[in-house]
């Protein structure tokens, strides 16, 4: 090398690791690292979980309440993107502002991209989870634990859901309980008495195969019976489609009394409405429901008339 103290690398001294599979101790802490954020974050806004305000879906994910319900309003939010460009048409020399506005438009595409994905149409697609709560740490904190157990729930801890009361335990407990009391098919949870199939104990944040495929299962179960996960009427099953094009024929002589019926059903369903949003505590969230409902009442209004006009 011309004598100048240089050397010439051997394989050895540039490949220092050579390529290789991923340990169990590191398979371990990825899995550990993932279930944690599922634990914490919530995956369509990328905020942080709310413990009093969190819902699940069949798959066991968890969301943020008002975040479903922001994302399950198009209207609204085309209205608000409307009013950030008129900001930025009547404050073009406002940099910040326009920085501002375009900031919360590029958020706002992407929670609806990431909404997209979880497969939620309506409320009817999630339930409410009712944790137990105790204080953790600092004054400010709150902790999930088991109202039975006591245990901490968080990463590591299989938890899981009843539909469609909402409370949640950890698993090992509920196969305790149920082994004791010889159930086999139906139960009655613990905490409302609300009475309850095994197979809507649904798991939340599942991490094995096994797990997931219980809830596609369930999923599929829930489809063939014309049942949502919430354990309600679909109304977009074919089978209720099938009902109405049978009951058209019959409509001559018994129009008027039909149409009376789905008056006073109409009533009644705004009458239930109405009562589900004075039963929540929130205010913010009352009125994000309300919205929300009025808004789905407006899509089958639409959809009704489109129907008669065909």
């Amino acid at each position: 090398m011309g004598n100048d103290g240089g050397s010439i690398p051997k394989r050895r001294e540039l490949v220092k690791e050579a390529a290789r599979l991923p340990t169990t101790a590191e398979l371990k802490a990825t899995a550990h690292e993932s279930s944690a954020h599922a634990w914490s974050t919530c995956p369509v806004s990328s905020a942080a979980l709310d413990p009093e305000n969190t819902v699940a879906d069949a798959s066991g994910r968890l969301y943020n309440y008002e975040t479903i319900l922001r994302c399950l309003m198009p209207s609204a939010d085309s209205t608000t993107d409307e009013e950030g460009q008129d900001n930025n048409n009547n404050n073009n020399n406002n940099n910040n502002n326009n920085n501002n506005n375009n900031n919360n438009n590029n958020n706002k595409s992407q929670e609806a991209v990431e909404f997209a994905r979880t497969g939620i149409r309506s409320l009817k697609d999630i339930v409410k989870l009712k944790f137990a709560l105790r204080k953790g740490d600092s004054d400010k904190t709150q902790v999930r634990i088991c109202p039975l157990s006591l245990k901490e729930l968080g990463p590591g801890s299989r938890a899981v859901y009843i539909v469609p009361c909402g409370h949640v335990f950890t698993e090992i407990v509920m196969r305790e309980l149920l082994a004791a009391d010889g159930a086999t098919a139906d139960s009655v949870c613990t905490q409302c008495s609300e009475a309850f199939a095994l197979r809507d104990m649904v798991p939340i944040v599942p991490e094995n195969e096994a797990d997931v495929e219980k809830c596609a299962t369930r999923i599929l179960e829930l489809r063939t019976l014309g049942l949502t996960h919430n354990l309600k009427k679909d109304k977009s099953a074919g089978g209720e489609k099938k009902k109405k094009r049978k009951a058209a024929p019959d409509e001559g002589e018994n129009g008027t009394k039909k149409s009376a019926d789905k008056g006073a059903q109409e009533k009644k369903q705004k009458k239930s409405r109405d009562d589900i949003s004075s039963r929540i505590n929130n205010s913010m969230t009352a009125s994000l429901t309300a919205k929300v409902l009025a808004e789905q009442d407006e899509r089958n209004r639409q959809r009704k008339l489109a129907a008669a006009a065909r």
